[in-house]
């Protein structure tokens, strides 16, 4: 039985994982926004060794301090995975005439998740174990028009990620990137869907699996890493000129 906290457990990508980590008779601490839907969640967690949750609302950076803590003694003893999993892609448009708008992409997608590794960060290596895996995107690989303040947020993200894994090194502590290309979610519901959105359910078998063999940065699924590849080393100038990329 290992003991696992889950930021964002509501979320479509969520849910299917923590299905996965029940089944194998888990204990699990699950944290959401939303009461109903976080209930729902707890109540189909089959098998888990036990199940405590909270409700937050994890944009609140002055919690998240407290929220670590309730964790930490709900499971009460050695934790031995984090998965922080929420976000929110925002309005786009909005953003970029819009501050509030701005500020609050950058808030839920970067600060409200560095609000929780700080402790979180604290905590492990204390412990001198355990592993702490955050679902980012591929999309704060290079800017572009339709969603780049979200990009930005994520691009941020990663970089933290890079130096919390080093730091980390030495306490044992794993630290898991897990940037996700786009996946049939509610969260992209208005979203076009094309023939590279994945299944929330072979997303969050490949999660598992990342966390379980302990990789440091994965990308999900995995053609996203070839993808990828291309897409950063275009130059700007080409960029600018394919439609396909740098339209909206």
């Amino acid at each position: 039985m290992r003991r696992i906290i889950v930021f964002g457990a509501t979320s479509a990508i969520a849910g299917e994982v923590i299905a996965r980590w029940a089944a194998r008779g888990d204990r699990l601490h699950l944290v959401g926004r939303d009461p109903g839907k976080l209930a729902a969640v707890a109540a189909a967690c089959t098998g888990a060794a036990g199940v405590s949750t909270a409700v937050a609302d994890l944009a609140e950076l002055d919690r998240a301090h407290a929220l670590v803590e309730g964790a930490l003694a709900a499971l009460a003893g050695p934790v031995d995975v984090v998965l922080i999993a929420h976000g929110d892609l925002g309005d786009q448009l909005r953003s970029e005439h819009d501050l509030a708008e701005a500020a609050r992409i950058l808030q839920i997608n970067l600060l409200s998740v560095v609000a929780l590794l700080v402790p979180l960060a604290a905590a492990l290596e204390r412990q001198r174990s355990g592993a702490l895996a955050v679902i980012t995107s591929v999309a704060g690989e290079r800017g572009r028009p339709r969603n780049y303040t979200y990009g930005a947020a994520k691009g941020a993200l990663n970089l933290y990620l890079q130096g919390l894994r080093s730091r980390l090194y030495a306490a044992g502590v794993q630290v898991t990137t897990l940037k996700l290309g786009p996946v049939d979610t509610p969260m992209t519901r208005s979203h076009e869907k094309t023939a590279v959105f994945a299944a929330p359910a072979p997303v969050a078998r490949a999660i598992v699996r990342a966390i379980d063999r302990g990789a440091g940065e994965v990308y999900v699924p995995w053609y996203w890493r070839m993808i990828m590849a291309i897409v950063r080393n275009i130059p700007e100038p080409l960029f600018q000129r394919l439609g396909f990329l740098s339209g909206r």
